[in-house]
């Protein structure tokens, strides 16, 4: 039995090769074309000595460049490994190494650190739009196309992807052929819906998973349209989805919010049939103003990196339940499971807050050389997520919060995004991060980190006017006692806000 990840983008170019694949700086790239130039890379990257099995990361901006390099890699039968374009010299080289990188594929405008990075790690580069180097681009050009795409087994890995590291180096997740083709089908299905005739903003970054799998392999697998930015823009993400006739949106939250300010002044407005959320919780006062002033549904769901992404989503099937992450999807099961216990899953009925457990066919198969760690999230039969959530009656899956985002005040749990859904309703508040930090007495003591709406005046008169408010909307325990205002948020990969580093700013 063989299957390759690498069939996303060969069977929809077979299918529609004259369909446009790519949209990128008002360049149409067609399916015949893109799988092409994909043979092409992989005809040079062979040439340079990598085969099946061999790792090769991949540090590159959004291009049409990043698909052609990715199935390249895949159609040798190679593994592919993202590094996160915003990444150091140090972040890299730790990627390189720990992957054991046969290669880096980098950009010329990423050289300053990629290339530094390759060099301490003993790792050659292959650049892309670069002036110096062995241009991969380039030589593809001149080289013949390889005829067809290598086999794999199911279990063979595709692509390693990092995590966060927000618990110390960033683990490598190995995600199969069978894994993760699976979950590009099975979501392409539902929730995503996917047809030959949408049409994609692409406007998360493709490094990452979200951006990746659900945005880019969903909409190869069912050869529709992926109109690519380079970075999101909220003004031109409007203006492009109005101009390309877009159908569908993908982003994280902090895009939302965005298109929603940016909608103020906008001149158009896209005619969206449906928008999808995820990478983290949406509040749902922002679902609500975006379905009004975009007139589209949009479906919020859940999924990790070490779940190929996808574990549960709001889905056009079913009725949406703002505020959930909706169902599991199909041949997937979630589970909540006692929090506290370790070493074994010990499931939780219904309605009960605890740590939320996977297994399905998009579950990784572990972390890369890590096998205690691997042991850790992987434990009777189930992959403990990190994530505090509840089921209902329904079935219908809650994220509460992440185990170690939870705030301990005085004895009780408190869980920050409860106390975020309610502050986003405050009219002064625009966006929301909630914090413990530090209390002599209590532990920890509640902190809402707020970004101002706009002609709201930060300062001590605001704070107690939200302070105030909260305490009439919330147990004595969960309000929060501290109001910080920002102009901006510290964001992640994805697009998520980095608690921890507000955490660091304001204990002090």
């Amino acid at each position: 039995m063989s299957v390759s990840l690498a069939a996303v983008l060969a069977e929809s170019a077979a299918r529609y090769p004259d369909r446009a694949a790519v949209v990128f700086e008002s360049r149409k790239t067609s399916y015949r074309e893109l799988w092409w130039w994909a043979r092409k890379y992989a005809a040079v990257l062979g040439d340079q000595g990598i085969g099946r099995g061999d790792r090769v990361a991949l540090l590159l901006p959004n291009s049409t460049h990043l698909p052609m390099a990715y199935f390249g890699v895949l159609a040798l039968g190679a593994v592919v490994v993202p590094v996160h374009a915003l990444s150091k010299a140090d972040e890299i080289e730790h990627v390189l190494r720990d992957s054991g990188a046969a290669a880096l594929v980098c950009a010329g405008s990423l050289l300053e650190h990629g290339g530094e990075a390759a060099r301490r790690a003993g790792v050659p580069v292959f650049t892309v739009l670069a002036d110096d180097g062995f241009r991969l681009d380039v030589a593809a050009g001149r080289a013949a196309p390889i005829d067809r795409y290598a086999p794999c087994a199911p279990d063979d890995a595709a692509m390693v992807l990092y995590t966060s590291g927000t618990t110390g180096k960033p683990k490598g997740a190995v995600l199969t052929h069978l894994g993760v083709t699976m979950n590009i089908t099975v979501t392409m299905l539902s929730p995503f819906d996917f047809r030959a005739d949408d049409v994609l903003l692409g406007a998360l970054p493709l490094f990452h998973v979200f951006g990746q799998v659900c945005g880019m392999c969903v909409c190869f697998r069912a050869g529709a349209t992926l109109v690519l930015m380079p970075t999101f823009d909220a003004a031109r993400a409007i203006e492009l989805m109005a101009e390309h006739r877009c159908t569908v949106f993908m982003g994280v939250p902090t895009m939302y919010m965005a298109l929603l300010r940016a909608s103020g002044t906008a001149t158009v407005r896209p005619r969206l049939h449906r928008a999808y959320s995820g990478g983290q919780a949406l509040p749902v006062k922002v679902l609500e103003d975006f379905e009004d002033r975009f007139g589209c549904p949009v479906y919020e769901g859940y999924g990790l990196t070490e779940t190929s992404p996808v574990v549960a989503y709001n889905q056009p099937a079913w009725p949406r339940k703002p505020g959930t992450v909706g169902l599991p999807v199909w041949g997937v099961e979630v589970a909540i499971a006692r929090a506290e216990v370790e070493g074994r899953v010990e499931l939780l009925p219904a309605g009960e807050v605890g740590e939320v457990v996977i297994r399905g066919h998009n579950v990784m198969a572990g972390y890369l050389n890590r096998p205690r760690a691997t042991a850790e999230v992987l434990v009777d039969g189930w992959f403990r997520s990190g994530d505090l959530g509840r089921k209902d009656e329904d079935g219908y899956l809650s994220i509460v919060d992440r185990k170690k985002d939870v705030v301990l005040r005085g004895g009780y749990n408190v869980y920050p995004r409860e106390v975020e859904e309610v502050l986003m309703r405050h009219p002064a508040v625009a966006q929301v991060a909630v914090i413990g930090v530090p209390h002599p007495t209590h532990g920890e003591e509640v902190c809402a980190v707020v970004l101002p709406a706009s002609g709201a005046l930060p300062g001590t008169e605001l704070g107690v006017e939200i302070e105030t408010w909260s305490k009439a909307r919330m147990a004595p325990y969960k309000y929060p006692r501290r109001v910080e205002f920002v102009d901006g948020f510290p964001l992640g990969v994805g697009g998520k806000v980095l608690k921890r580093e507000l955490v660091a700013r304001f204990a002090r």
